[in-house]
């Protein structure tokens, strides 16, 4: 009787356990599926090392809101062939399901993969011609990551410790006597140069010939990607600034990497012009608040005309969403890009913790708090920005061939005329 009233006992709980699983079974449903949909993990890839810790900032508040979205960030960048890396990683199919592209040429060599974007609202709310630069045959592949704009980075208080007015540089002229003034008073301003150009970055090498070949391109993105060859129609103005910056350069300037180069030299006033763009106010900032607010500047280049100075700004980047991916991880990939840009809290973080120049509607300028980025958003506004025409050069050009070739004529192994015939023959073969 006793083991009959145990097996009855034994038989109820078990029977309540049952019915208490299934009922947090159809609770856990009933609460938005966050337990069904805790499997979704977006493999993110970045590039941009120094907006990495507010990448990561964004996405913990992105992952507190939605509690079934898991979102890992691999970053390469700052020194390091992220290029190469993004490869790797398609080629061990190991593939992310968001990445960044840096051009025309990064839409075709992945577009296998790309998801056309022109239904997010993120794409809907660019700005009028920002999504031109992932755009192949009318359909858009990247939403743009923001603007940014670059030139010869300056520190302003250096300029004015030896006299010198940023606003009287309005020809290439005056910009020679500029580093004059300032090479002649080196010891009584305290820095070891006037430049501190990281020629060791292949980077740093493509973005400094944009402002002689966005011209010759006739500062059109597509002109750009389409041309079959690179003629250097304003090389003697290159080889001007390139020689020119080699003689008032932090030696050896063929080892100087952008650490060196940004954090250690420029932003201690050891050098009064780095090669640089808006980009580096973060990092900037994360070593001295007040450097951004009271020395940092931008100055133009002189390249087709001694008239007009142009910096190069537009959209930098794009973000890339992998199609292949399950329908879930696209969607959540996609729900994730437009938050961080049409959301209030998106919105604010772009402005405020990254000091982008949003490349999207719906912001407000005055948000934007430091004065080089409204510098590079007035300029773009004024129409005295180029295009960035070295995101479209064939795939592989500037690291394989451009760089390497680049740093020979820096260390006085070839002339520059064998550099613009090595550089336009790699050109003609790789497009």
């Amino acid at each position: 009787m006793l083991i009959k009233k145990l097996a009855i006992g034994f038989i109820a709980v078990i029977t309540m356990a049952v019915v208490a699983a299934c009922s947090d079974a159809a609770n856990d449903g009933s609460s938005d599926n966050q337990q069904g949909r805790g499997e979704v993990t977006i493999e993110l890839f970045n590039i941009k090392v120094e907006t990495a810790n507010q990448l990561h900032s964004l996405i913990e508040e992105y992952e507190s809101e939605n509690e079934h979205v898991k979102i890992n960030v691999t970053t390469v960048g700052g020194g390091q062939d992220a290029s190469s890396a993004l490869q790797a990683k398609f080629s061990s199919r190991d593939e992310p399901a968001i990445f960044l592209l840096g051009g025309l040429s990064d839409v075709e060599k992945y577009s296998k993969y790309l998801l056309d974007v022109s239904d997010m609202a993120s794409a809907k709310a660019a700005i009028d011609g920002t999504l031109q630069g992932a755009t192949l045959a009318g359909t858009p592949y990247g939403i743009p990551l923001n603007i940014e704009g670059f030139g010869w980075m300056m520190n302003k208080d250096i300029f004015e410790r030896a006299g010198v007015d940023p606003d009287s540089i309005d020809s290439y002229d005056t910009f020679v006597e500029a580093v004059e003034t300032i090479d002649s008073q080196k010891e009584q301003l305290g820095i070891d140069a006037v430049f501190a150009f990281s020629a060791m970055e292949d980077w740093v090498v493509s973005q400094f010939s944009n402002h002689f070949t966005a011209p010759e391109f006739d500062n059109d993105v597509n002109v750009a990607y389409e041309a079959a060859e690179l003629t250097f129609e304003y090389g003697d103005r290159m080889k001007a600034y390139t020689d020119l910056m080699n003689q008032y350069n932090y030696q050896p300037i063929l080892s100087l990497d952008y650490s060196t180069s940004v954090e250690e030299l420029f932003a201690n006033d050891r050098a009064a012009m780095i090669h640089q763009g808006n980009w580096i106010v973060p990092s900037l900032n994360s070593i001295d608040e007040t450097f951004t607010q009271e020395k940092l500047g931008i100055l133009p280049l002189f390249t087709d005309s001694d008239d007009e100075g142009y910096i190069s700004a537009g959209p930098s980047w794009f973000w890339g969403i992998n199609k292949e991916k399950d329908d879930e991880v696209v969607e959540e990939s996609k729900k994730f890009i437009d938050w961080m840009y049409t959301s209030e809290k998106g919105k604010e973080r772009i402005v405020t913790d990254f000091q982008y120049v949003p490349a999207h509607e719906g912001y407000d300028a005055d948000a934007i708090t430091d004065p080089v980025s409204k510098e590079v958003y007035e300029m773009l506004l004024d129409g005295k920005g180029r295009i960035w025409a070295h995101n479209q050069y064939p795939d592989g050009f500037f690291s394989t061939a451009l760089f390497p070739e680049f740093q020979k004529y820096l260390g006085e192994r070839i002339t520059w005329e064998e550099f613009e015939e090595a550089a336009s023959e790699k050109f003609k073969e790789m497009r």
